[in-house]
């Protein structure tokens, strides 16, 4: 996800529970109504109106909640990323950015059989130290089933005040009957960045999702490496299912690695304020006075770089990879990323809600449209050994209903066609213990340092097909 404070440039802000947006902030009430109304569909909507109110088979006094409705239908057909927000909503947005939340403290996502899939947890948090473990597919929230619900509903109910209980029911590899965990809300603050040297002369950098702190945090876990070895011959950046975030976060991540005042990503719509650059400087990557990059160890601009991209890989993420890779700075290895590549303008309406609305495209330094198509890795690797069938079934922009075109190449559905081949696949996958990134386990993280080494990288068999 992406969006703009008026005074601090372009944001992409990814949420933990999805794919990121870019939006950038604005005030209806600054702006006039140029176009005519629609006086006609206007009317057609108050007689819908009046007939709901007079012939629907139970009295609907919930007047608020019913136009609503109607405004939310009406953005949400714009595009998936338009919608509007109300005050819950708007809130959790706010504070996606801040990378605090009163929660449980977990990573969650859709899995492929309806229920919402526990990621990861965040370590000291309610949710581990309750028990909750990756892999676990959570089936009930206090009693209320998830399964083929939006996942926003199910962190709305996870969500809640500090210090309240909320139980998850969950289903676990290895237990034949369901667990339940009670689990006590705390605020949250989470850790976006990990880096550890995986081996001698090598470090591996991984960025879950870019908020307000992840700058800073970047920064001295760079420095930190350094100080365990100065003379680091390779790096990796995992920015495998990173959803986005802060756009000053993907900027100053680029720039960390490129020449200074290198251009890192623009943007480009109808609106005038929708037309801009941002460059690898202080003032278009930072969010308060100062430069954390400032001091960096100079090695980091030279030392040989590996970028880990997958379909979970969108937003903010996919303008870093873009980045690097246009610039020749960094090798991107793994599978195509998402093809999330719009801006969205947050605009307040009222005291508590908002329009999320699409206004813009972003555009690699070379002028790529990552819109529908996303970056596609220099080198293809699959994430087991025995292939990885699954990207394939994984959902992209470009199989969304309503997605936003791509401008500048062709697009296309990247999901499978054989539902047979499709169903051997996940079934197998799902078989498979979940993917820690970093681990001993991570063949993808394996095949990256080979690269850095300048010894062989088992490819995926989709590297001899045309992107």
């Amino acid at each position: 996800m992406a969006f703009k404070l008026h005074n601090a440039g372009l944001i992409a802000l990814g949420a933990i529970f999805g794919v990121a947006i870019t939006m950038q902030f604005s005030a209806l009430a600054q702006k006039p109504l140029e176009p005519a109304l629609p006086l006609e569909a206007l009317r057609q909507l108050a007689d819908v109106y009046a007939v709901i109110k007079t012939d629907y088979v139970d009295p609907v006094t919930d007047d608020k909640a019913l136009l609503q409705e109607a405004t939310s239908g009406m953005v949400a057909s714009l595009d998936p990323h338009s919608a509007f927000l109300d005050r819950r909503s708007y809130r959790a947005l706010r504070e996606g950015t801040a990378g605090k939340f009163v929660g449980l403290g977990i990573e969650i996502s859709s899995s492929d059989d309806g229920y919402v899939r526990i990621v990861e947890p965040i370590e000291g948090a309610p949710a581990a130290l309750a028990g909750i473990q990756a892999g676990d597919l959570v089936t009930n929230v206090d009693g209320v089933a998830v399964r083929g619900a939006p996942v926003d509903d199910a962190v709305r109910r996870m969500r809640g005040e500090p210090g309240t209980q909320v139980t998850l029911t969950v289903l676990r590899s290895g237990h034949i009957a369901p667990l339940k965990f009670t689990i006590t809300r705390s605020q949250i603050v989470q850790k976006s960045v990990k880096g550890a040297l995986v081996e001698p002369g090598y470090a591996w950098l991984r960025i879950a999702q870019f908020q307000e702190p992840t700058l800073d945090d970047l920064a001295a876990k760079l420095a930190a490496l350094y100080r365990q070895d100065p003379d680091l011959k390779g790096l990796v950046l995992d920015l495998r299912n990173d959803p986005g975030g802060l756009l000053q976060g993907a900027v100053g991540a680029a720039a960390a690695f490129l020449p200074k005042g290198a251009e890192i990503v623009s943007t480009h719509g109808q609106r005038a304020d929708s037309r801009q650059h941002f460059y690898g400087t202080a003032q278009d990557y930072m969010l308060k006075n100062g430069d954390a990059l400032a001091g960096l160890p100079a090695g980091l601009k030279t030392v040989p770089m590996v970028v880990l991209v997958n379909t979970g890989s969108a937003s903010a993420s996919e303008i870093v990879a873009g980045a690097l890779q246009d610039y020749k700075r960094a090798t991107v290895i793994g599978s195509r990323t998402f093809g999330k590549g719009s801006v969205q303008t947050i605009s307040p309406v009222g005291l508590d809600a908002a329009i999320k609305l699409t206004t813009a495209r972003y555009y690699t330094p070379s002028g790529r449209s990552i819109q529908a198509h996303g970056i596609v890795p220099d080198l293809r690797v699959d994430e087991y050994v025995d292939s990885d069938g699954m990207n394939s079934l994984r959902m992209r922009e470009a199989d969304l209903e309503h997605h936003l075109a791509n401008d500048r190449s062709k697009e296309a559905s990247m999901r499978a066609d054989d539902l047979e081949a499709q169903t051997r696949l996940y079934l197998r996958e799902l078989a498979r213990k979940p993917l820690q990134f970093g681990s001993a386990d991570d063949f993808q993280l394996a095949q990256a340092l080979r690269y850095l080494k300048g010894q062989k990288v088992l490819l995926s068999a989709a590297q001899a097909t045309p992107p």
